[in-house]
């Protein structure tokens, strides 16, 4: 498939041909949606935790007699019925990743953009470049682009200019090549590709 290539300020570039099996490919949501998981599964900490019954400083002395009082058996000060007590089957320290294969990373990865190609979400950059590192220039280009919810991707390393010029533009995300993901793909309305970040992803999805 042929797609327009613009600049950074709304100009045409001439034309890109995209590899068709990687960017009109089907679109798997069930991949998508096990790569997602996968990718969100990975950015926990797993630092959450509580005392249980064995962690908490009570008395082990039994609470009352066992029988004569008219009131429950207890015994340990600690028990989770007790305030103050441990907690039963609390969280403790774990890490939360789960497996996926190699193959249905990369799997998903075509299916993210082919899902942005059919959307007609997708555009490509000639370069992710500006001459000053200013915001306001950079926001009425990509407003003059129709960009306001978007994921640009860029070559191996993001300008300096460019990625001071977008930092504080909401909305917005600036990733390098080897950066794309899935996850970020997806919660952005619009894929920004740069002739180098198309030419890297046909390389690592082929």
């Amino acid at each position: 498939m042929k797609l327009n290539v613009t600049t950074i300020d709304g100009d045409e570039a001439g034309e890109i041909e995209l590899a068709d099996a990687i960017f009109a490919g089907p679109v798997r949501k069930d991949i998508l949606q096990r790569c997602v998981v996968w990718q969100l599964a990975r950015r926990r900490a797993g630092t959450h935790k509580s005392k249980g019954r064995s962690e908490v400083k009570a008395t082990s002395k039994k609470a009352w007699s066992q029988k004569g009082t008219g009131r429950a058996r207890h015994g340990n000060r600690a028990a989770p019925q007790f305030r103050g007590g441990g907690k039963a089957f609390g969280p403790v320290n774990r890490s939360h990743e789960i497996d996926l294969p190699k193959k249905v990373r990369k799997l998903g990865l075509r299916a993210a953009l082919a899902s942005k190609a059919a959307e007609g979400k997708l555009l490509v950059l000639d370069q992710a470049s500006v001459t000053i590192s200013k915001t306001k220039p950079l926001a009425a280009s990509l407003k003059k682009l129709g960009i306001a919810n978007a994921l640009i991707i860029g070559g191996a390393e993001i300008e300096a200019n460019f990625a001071r010029a977008a930092r504080n533009i909401a909305r917005l995300d600036v990733l390098p090549q080897q950066g794309a993901n899935v996850y970020d793909i997806l919660r952005r309305d619009t894929l920004v590709l740069t002739r180098d970040a198309v030419k890297h992803l046909e390389e690592r999805l082929q």
